[in-house]
């Protein structure tokens, strides 16, 4: 009957302690004796069932973490059963093993099953290093969270050891790479998605200065191939203008911009990964010959009418392509016709200033002659807003197919790449 009740709080999660009695002989007790020999015949008294529910946002960070293709597994000294039910709770899938359970597998066996396991329990340290180390044998990034003298060899082991800052060891804390000062799980997923948003931005200032790149060379390139301007499509004051001035505002907007939405929601990328892929390569140099050839043909366009007027609609037109390919950066296969594109004015602020250097050089005197430029008919203007903006549809039509690619090989089969490991 106790061992059924015992079953029964244990499935509800509660830590079960039983408190037992016996009398002993003052007389003939040795109190140097080892107490635990002494431990038999012990009368029951009763059962206490001891609730530590977890923290109510610790269910949510959880379920963010599957979400991005992270899993969670449990390792704990607590009965099998009390973990797997607090385990259930918490949304954490897959068997409960127990420390002996675990210990019993070949490593061949578990390289095997560990997808399926979500919680060990009554484990010894050496189990701990054994999981952070069969996960890692699985290309897995492994991350560890501990507090205990017994944790620091696996949170040593791990790619990413997590110790608790208020009620760690100072053993757990030196051997971890990252101290929670609340000692709350939900910080870790906050950590993890910081970390996402700024490697996101990274890569769209890549994409955006690695596009632009290519566009300046090819248009020197280009011009003194064909002889246009004399093989100078820019004066040097204005190649400044357009590095300092147009861009600088709009890697800032980038640097800075704020998380995209469904980022929690992407699986991790793989460590071989690099950050533009050989596809992208292709796409940034063919945005960049466009604007290159684009900005050539309209300097020899309007050459006839003087140098002065064709360097004025090459420099206004490359800056134009410059915000065009600023906007279209912020997602390698999102559309930029969303409201998010005109829902941060921190953004509009950036965009809105380079656009504003673009076109006060036109318009300034003494900017005119710093540069060698001259004011533009709204005829022209037209013109280079039209040439932009058949820029920004030529890569829309690109994001397009490539939403288009990346929907149907998830319609036929679901990747086979192992997620993260927590």
């Amino acid at each position: 009957m106790a061992l059924q009740e015992n079953e029964r709080m244990a499935k509800a999660g509660e830590r079960v302690m039983v408190i037992a009695r016996k009398d002993f002989d003052p007389a003939t007790f040795d109190p140097k004796s080892k107490l635990l020999d002494q431990m038999k015949d012990l009368t029951f008294l009763a059962m206490v069932g001891i609730v530590d529910p977890p923290r109510a946002e610790a269910k949510e960070a959880i379920a963010k973490c599957h979400s991005a293709g992270i899993q969670v597994r449990m390792i704990t000294g607590d009965h099998a059963v009390t973990a797997a039910a607090i385990g259930q709770e918490l949304g954490i899938t897959g068997t409960a093993l127990t420390g002996a359970e675990f210990a019993a597998m070949s490593d061949e066996d578990l390289l095997t099953k560990l997808p399926e396991i979500g919680v060990i329990a009554r484990v010894a340290p050496e189990d701990k290093i054994r999981l952070v180390d069969l996960l890692q044998r699985k290309q897995n990034v492994v991350a560890m969270t501990g507090d205990g003298v017994n944790d620091a060899p696996a949170l040593k082991k791990a790619d990413i050891g997590v110790a608790m800052g208020i009620t760690g060891t100072e053993v757990s804390k030196e051997a971890a790479v990252m101290i929670l000062t609340d000692d709350n799980f939900a910080t870790i997923v906050k950590a993890v998605e910081y970390g996402r948003a700024i490697y996101d931005n990274l890569a769209k200032y890549i994409r955006f200065q690695m596009t632009a790149l290519p566009a300046f060379i090819l248009s020197y390139l280009g011009a003194a191939w064909w002889g246009i301007m004399g093989g100078v499509p820019f004066g040097a004051l204005a190649v400044l203008w357009i590095n300092f001035l147009i861009q600088v505002p709009i890697a800032f907007a980038l640097g800075f911009d704020k998380p995209l939405p469904g980022l929690m929601d992407r699986k991790p990328r793989p460590l071989t990964e690099p950050v533009l892929s050989r596809g992208q390569w292709v796409q940034i140099f063919f945005i960049g010959l466009l604007m290159a050839l684009a900005t050539l043909a309209v300097e020899r366009y309007y050459m006839p009418a003087g140098t002065v007027v064709a360097a004025t609609m090459g420099f206004v037109l490359f800056s134009l392509f410059n915000l065009v390919i600023g906007l279209s950066a912020r997602s390698i296969t999102g559309t930029v016709f969303i409201r998010d594109t005109v829902g941060d004015r921190r953004q509009l602020g950036m965009f809105g200033l380079s656009f504003a250097l673009t076109f006060l050089p036109t318009e300034l005197g003494f900017m005119q002659r710093w540069l060698g430029l001259t004011a533009l008919s709204g005829e022209q203007w037209r013109q280079c807003f039209g040439l932009a903006i058949a820029l920004l549809l030529v890569i829309e039509v690109i994001k397009f197919f490539l939403r288009l690619g990346r929907r149907q090989p998830a319609a036929t089969a679901a990747p086979a790449a192992a997620p993260a490991q927590a």
